[in-house]
């Protein structure tokens, strides 16, 4: 009895080395294949979470990347929206601005053009009025001067008689000139000429009338009254317009 067990136990110990050897033999023959495979639930749990964890950021680094890029072009399209807008506006005022500028423009133009066509049919009036008036002066100023000169050498006492009498004439024809001019163009009034004048010299005689034409029988009044006031010649009348 005593023999069969020392021969299992020498059996046990040769299969022990034989499984030994085995195993030896095989880890030698694939020398990674500890490395590749892991049984260790920890550390296969750790390994799956992480790659869980890396997938994650890399969604939620897209998800942000696509929201910042989605908010970088509304800001673009908002900013080129406003821009635009802005733009827009600025076209109109600036079109509005301009239309009131070239309205303001055209009614100070034609408010211009209405005052400079104005001032220049007052002015033509008024120098025609000037022209009457001043002409009128200046004869019955020379009337005045003649008069006077006259007076003088009729009261002087150095003056001989016949120089008195002659001035007494000079004064006389004078007076009776200027009284038959102021009827002449008074009648001439009445025939519709308000702005005229009547100048003698010796026989000859001019009348100017304010107006752009006269009639022919509109010439014939006036050389009628002139001709019978001064007593003068048709021939010798000379009538012009001014």
């Amino acid at each position: 009895m005593k023999f069969l067990k020392k021969n299992q136990i020498i059996l046990y110990v040769i299969a022990l080395m034989l499984v030994t050897a085995g195993y030896l033999n095989y880890s030698t023959s694939n020398p990674d294949s500890s490395m590749q495979v892991s049984t260790d639930p920890e550390e296969l749990a750790g390994v799956g979470n992480l790659g869980d964890a890396q997938l994650v950021n890399s969604n939620i680094t897209g998800e942000n990347k696509n929201l910042v890029d989605d908010k970088t072009n509304s800001s673009i399209a908002e900013k080129n929206q406003i821009n635009e807008n802005d733009s827009k506006n600025q076209n109109q005022m600036a079109s509005t601005k301009e239309n009131r500028v070239t309205d303001n423009l055209g009614n100070t133009t034609n408010g211009t053009e209405d005052a400079k066509n104005k001032t220049v049919s007052t002015s033509s009036s008024t120098t025609k009025d000037d022209y009457f008036v001043t002409s009128k002066l200046e004869r019955d100023t020379m009337y005045s001067q003649m008069l006077e000169t006259y007076e003088k050498v009729l009261n002087s006492s150095n003056s001989l008689e016949t120089q008195k009498q002659t001035a007494t004439n000079e004064i006389t024809q004078i007076n009776k000139t200027k009284n038959s001019i102021m009827i002449c163009e008074n009648l001439i009034k009445t025939k519709g000429f308000e702005q005229n004048i009547v100048f003698v010299n010796g026989e000859s005689v001019s009348v100017i009338i304010g107006a752009q034409e006269i009639k022919p029988e509109e010439v014939a009044q006036i050389q009628n009254i002139v001709s019978r006031e001064l007593s003068c010649k048709a021939e010798n009348i000379h009538i012009a317009t001014k």
